[in-house]
Protein backbone atom coordinates (compact mmCIF):
# COMPACT_ATOMS: atom_id res chain seq x y z
CA UNK A 1 0.00 0.00 0.00
CA UNK A 2 1.39 3.31 -0.43
CA UNK A 3 3.24 4.99 2.06
CA UNK A 4 1.48 8.12 2.85
CA UNK A 5 4.24 9.62 5.71
CA UNK A 6 5.72 12.03 2.88
CA UNK A 7 2.43 13.26 2.49
CA UNK A 8 1.88 14.39 6.08
CA UNK A 9 5.39 15.83 6.25
CA UNK A 10 4.34 18.44 3.94
CA UNK A 11 6.37 16.47 0.57
CA UNK A 12 3.75 17.08 -2.59
CA UNK A 13 5.07 13.81 -4.42
CA UNK A 14 3.27 10.39 -2.92
CA UNK A 15 5.15 7.36 -4.96
CA UNK A 16 3.64 3.93 -5.32
CA UNK A 17 -0.19 4.12 -5.83
CA UNK A 18 -1.66 1.30 -7.37
CA UNK A 19 1.63 -1.22 -6.42
CA UNK A 20 2.02 -4.32 -4.88
CA UNK A 21 4.64 -6.44 -4.14
CA UNK A 22 7.16 -3.95 -3.58
CA UNK A 23 6.07 -2.50 -7.59
CA UNK A 24 6.30 -5.90 -9.17
CA UNK A 25 2.41 -5.48 -9.29
CA UNK A 26 0.33 -3.17 -10.38
CA UNK A 27 -3.54 -3.30 -9.09
CA UNK A 28 -5.91 -1.31 -10.81
CA UNK A 29 -8.08 -2.03 -7.18
CA UNK A 30 -5.43 -1.30 -5.25
CA UNK A 31 -4.77 2.37 -7.04
CA UNK A 32 -8.32 3.26 -6.93
CA UNK A 33 -8.22 2.28 -3.05
CA UNK A 34 -4.97 4.48 -2.98
CA UNK A 35 -6.56 7.66 -4.38
CA UNK A 36 -9.11 6.85 -1.75
CA UNK A 37 -6.47 7.21 0.97
CA UNK A 38 -4.67 9.91 -0.74
CA UNK A 39 -7.79 12.47 -1.66
CA UNK A 40 -8.72 11.64 2.54
CA UNK A 41 -5.22 12.51 3.53
CA UNK A 42 -4.81 15.71 1.38
CA UNK A 43 -7.75 17.34 3.05
CA UNK A 44 -6.11 16.27 6.05
CA UNK A 45 -3.48 18.56 5.20
CA UNK A 46 -5.95 21.64 4.28
CA UNK A 47 -6.80 21.53 8.23
CA UNK A 48 -10.22 21.90 9.34
CA UNK A 49 -11.70 25.15 9.92
CA UNK A 50 -12.67 26.70 13.30
CA UNK A 51 -16.13 28.42 13.02
CA UNK A 52 -19.28 28.30 15.27
CA UNK A 53 -20.26 25.72 12.97
CA UNK A 54 -17.34 23.41 13.34
CA UNK A 55 -16.87 23.82 16.94
CA UNK A 56 -20.53 22.96 17.76
CA UNK A 57 -20.33 24.56 21.07
CA UNK A 58 -24.28 24.71 21.38
CA UNK A 59 -24.30 21.13 20.56
CA UNK A 60 -22.14 20.10 23.24
CA UNK A 61 -23.88 22.16 25.94
CA UNK A 62 -27.05 20.97 24.65
CA UNK A 63 -26.11 17.42 25.35
CA UNK A 64 -23.39 17.64 27.87
CA UNK A 65 -20.19 16.14 29.21
CA UNK A 66 -19.93 12.77 28.51
CA UNK A 67 -22.85 11.95 27.09
CA UNK A 68 -23.61 10.88 23.36
CA UNK A 69 -23.40 13.74 20.29
CA UNK A 70 -23.33 11.22 17.40
CA UNK A 71 -26.93 11.20 17.43
CA UNK A 72 -27.17 15.32 16.41
CA UNK A 73 -28.06 16.46 12.91
CA UNK A 74 -24.38 18.52 13.03
CA UNK A 75 -22.37 15.61 13.85
CA UNK A 76 -23.95 13.61 11.14
CA UNK A 77 -23.64 16.67 8.21
CA UNK A 78 -20.09 17.35 9.93
CA UNK A 79 -18.56 13.60 9.80
CA UNK A 80 -17.32 13.23 6.66
CA UNK A 81 -15.97 17.03 6.14
CA UNK A 82 -12.29 15.90 7.64
CA UNK A 83 -11.98 13.35 4.47
CA UNK A 84 -15.22 12.32 2.76
CA UNK A 85 -14.03 8.99 1.03
CA UNK A 86 -15.68 8.00 -2.22
CA UNK A 87 -15.08 4.30 -1.61
CA UNK A 88 -14.05 3.54 2.00
CA UNK A 89 -17.44 2.69 3.75
CA UNK A 90 -18.37 4.78 7.28
CA UNK A 91 -21.78 3.15 8.03
CA UNK A 92 -22.67 1.42 10.59
CA UNK A 93 -21.93 -2.60 10.55
CA UNK A 94 -25.27 -3.27 11.10
CA UNK A 95 -26.43 -0.88 7.75
CA UNK A 96 -23.25 -2.49 5.95
CA UNK A 97 -23.70 -6.06 6.61
CA UNK A 98 -28.04 -5.35 5.68
CA UNK A 99 -26.49 -3.88 1.99
CA UNK A 100 -24.69 -6.69 0.93
CA UNK A 101 -21.31 -6.67 3.30
CA UNK A 102 -19.14 -5.70 -0.03
CA UNK A 103 -15.53 -5.79 1.52
CA UNK A 104 -13.54 -2.54 0.13
CA UNK A 105 -11.80 -4.67 -2.41
CA UNK A 106 -15.09 -5.68 -4.10
CA UNK A 107 -16.07 -1.91 -3.78
CA UNK A 108 -12.98 -0.93 -5.54
CA UNK A 109 -13.25 -3.86 -8.22
CA UNK A 110 -16.82 -2.31 -9.13
CA UNK A 111 -15.49 1.45 -9.57
CA UNK A 112 -12.48 -0.06 -11.59
CA UNK A 113 -14.57 -1.66 -13.56
CA UNK A 114 -17.11 1.49 -13.94
CA UNK A 115 -14.75 3.25 -14.94
CA UNK A 116 -13.16 1.20 -18.04
CA UNK A 117 -16.95 1.00 -18.93
CA UNK A 118 -18.31 4.32 -18.86
CA UNK A 119 -14.95 6.94 -18.97
CA UNK A 120 -14.49 9.33 -21.60
CA UNK A 121 -11.30 11.25 -22.02
CA UNK A 122 -12.13 14.74 -23.30
CA UNK A 123 -10.25 15.46 -26.65
CA UNK A 124 -7.33 17.47 -26.65
CA UNK A 125 -7.55 21.15 -28.38
CA UNK A 126 -6.24 21.44 -31.51
CA UNK A 127 -4.93 24.40 -30.84
CA UNK A 128 -2.88 22.60 -27.94
CA UNK A 129 -2.29 19.43 -30.37
CA UNK A 130 -0.93 21.67 -32.74
CA UNK A 131 1.50 23.02 -30.16
CA UNK A 132 2.18 19.90 -29.25
CA UNK A 133 3.38 18.76 -32.92
CA UNK A 134 5.10 21.73 -33.03
CA UNK A 135 7.28 20.97 -29.90
CA UNK A 136 8.07 16.93 -30.96
CA UNK A 137 9.02 18.49 -34.99
CA UNK A 138 11.44 20.68 -33.21
CA UNK A 139 12.94 18.02 -31.11
CA UNK A 140 12.98 15.85 -34.23
CA UNK A 141 14.72 18.47 -36.35
CA UNK A 142 17.38 19.10 -33.89
CA UNK A 143 17.74 14.93 -33.63
CA UNK A 144 18.66 14.54 -36.78
CA UNK A 145 20.65 17.83 -36.40
CA UNK A 146 23.27 16.20 -34.20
Amino acid sequence: MTCLLPALSGANTIYGAGMLELGMTFSMEQLVIDNDIIKMVKKAMQGIPVSTETLAVDSIQKVGIGNNFLALKQTRLLVNYPSDPMIIDRRMYGDWAASGSKDLAAVANEKVTDILKHHEVPPIDADILKDMQAIVDRADRAFKES
